[in-house]
């Protein structure tokens, strides 16, 4: 099953469904659960506002049924919403915020509600803590994530809800024994479960076996066909197979699963940056940093993309946004100096290329040829302006590259050469100071006689004389 035939998946039950389940409803026949039923039925008719309600009317009737809740998660597309939904005083409602401020990418707000929960007596449920562990992965703090992954695996070894996240995680910090680990562990609990086909295919797919890692995503789909990780990863797997028009139809199929997910948008951005349609990739460029309004790598492909269509101004205060929020990637810098210098701004340049270079040193971080380009403007950069120590300094860094090695010691040569005339031309300065001394100090006609009168002394503190 590939992803175009997905769209050939139809339920020709539901219509006659909602005709029953709509006069049952009528006359107040449906209790909790047949309520939450009749929700799903007009979700998947696309009939969402009238599913919102009939879905807050089955969690007011049974508010401890938690797959209402579910289903109504899916239909909060912000914070505002969420809170003008009229929905019962319960201890449930926690658990419902908290779940959908994560699925909103609300991820600190969401840690808090998740942390208060655990400290409210939940600290050994197994979904708070994966729950926790999914938010610390969104926000980027991928050991700390695997850390809570790890407990998880302790406390309930045969759990495998959100073990395709973890197996992402490890994905990313190229764990190659402990994913193959979890693969087997995986498959030996169920193989026919999405999450073991999903674990399995970042297995392959991390071993750059891209063809049986799609074959494993796949069969996930034929499980689930709404199972977003398995569309947005192998839209990433027919990218790494330059496979762009099914690339673009699994990202497309994660975006109707659930719009969402920034994953695909920004995939797709990807997707039509290679075929060099920037007008499409800041669009969906756009759409991912609407989702994700704090996460830098979101702001400098945006960036990216305005630099490409000649908007100056706009991609500057995208690279500029990217370092205030904290630049992952260290990239934002390096391309708002790039910005300024091509606009013939030397002093913006200049300040920009030393707060990347602070930062690239201090993180150990840095795109080694970004960095060559630093040291090399930096060092000409202070040379023009008689900054010769610091020019020094930047020439030597340049030297240390094979890249710029060359160009490292020209600039060398350039500081000794002027170095050398100015320690030439001290001494005729020095001359004529002296000369200016002595002309401007004349004898006076009645000058005291030393041997007469007290002796000065030299007064340690500023060096001039006093009686």
């Amino acid at each position: 099953m590939g992803p175009i035939q997905y769209k050939t998946i139809m339920n020709e039950s539901l219509k006659a469904l909602r005709i029953e389940l709509c006069k049952k409803h009528e006359k107040a026949e449906l209790d909790g659960y047949c309520l939450y039923l009749y929700g799903v039925v007009l979700k998947k008719l696309e009939l969402t506002k009238e599913a919102e309600g009939v879905l807050v009317e089955a969690i007011n009737k049974t508010p401890l049924h938690w797959g209402a809740w579910v289903e109504l998660s899916t239909l909060i597309t912000d914070k505002e919403k969420l809170s003008f939904l009229t929905l019962p005083d319960h201890w449930m409602k926690e658990f419902f915020i908290a779940h959908t401020y994560l699925e909103l990418q609300l991820n600190e707000e969401a840690l808090k509600r998740y942390t208060n929960l655990s400290e409210s007596g939940f600290s050994t449920s197994t979904y708070i803590i994966s729950q926790i562990a999914v938010a610390h992965h969104n926000v980027r703090d991928v050991d700390r994530a695997v850390e809570l992954f790890g407990q998880l695996q302790k406390v309930d070894p045969y759990r495998l809800e959100n073990m395709d996240v973890y197996s992402n995680l490890l994905y990313v910090k190229e764990m190659k024994a402990e994913l193959s680990h979890l693969a087997h562990h995986a498959c030996d609990v169920d193989k026919y479960r999405v999450e073991t086909c999903c674990v399995i295919g970042n297995y392959y797919s991390l071993r750059a076996q891209h063809e049986k890692a799609v074959l494993y995503f796949q069969r996930a789909l034929k499980l689930n066909p709404h199972y977003l990780s398995a569309w947005t990863l192998m839209g990433h797997e027919y990218m790494e197979m330059k496979n762009t028009p099914a690339a673009i139809e699994a990202y497309r199929q994660a975006i109707e699963v659930n719009k969402r997910d920034f994953r695909a948008w920004y995939g797709l951005g990807q997707t039509y940056e290679l075929l060099r349609m920037p007008f499409y990739c800041l669009y969906y460029y756009r759409q991912a940093q609407q989702l994700r309004p704090n996460d830098s790598r979101m702001l400098v492909a945006l960036g990216e993309s305005y630099e490409k269509l000649e908007k100056i101004q706009e991609a500057k205060k995208c690279y500029w946004r990217a370092y205030s929020v904290g630049d992952i990637e260290g990239t934002a810098l390096a391309k708002l100096a790039k910005l300024h210098e091509s606009l013939s701004e030397e002093e913006k340049a200049a300040s920009f290329y030393t707060k990347y270079v602070e930062q690239a040193e201090a993180m150990g971080t840095g795109d080694t040829e970004e960095l060559c380009m630093a040291y090399k403007f930096l060092a000409q950069y202070h040379m023009k302006n008689g900054n010769l120590e610091m020019a020094s300094d930047y020439a030597r860094k340049c030297c240390e590259f094979d890249e710029t090695k060359e160009e490292g010691k020209a600039i060398q040569a350039q500081i000794s050469q002027l170095r050398a005339n100015e320690e030439a031309a001290l001494p005729k300065e020095q001359i004529a100071q002296d000369m200016g001394s002595v002309t401007r100090a004349p004898l006076s006609s009645t000058a005291q006689d030393w041997s007469t009168t007290p002796k000065p002394h030299l007064s340690p503190m500023n060096l001039d004389f006093t009686p």
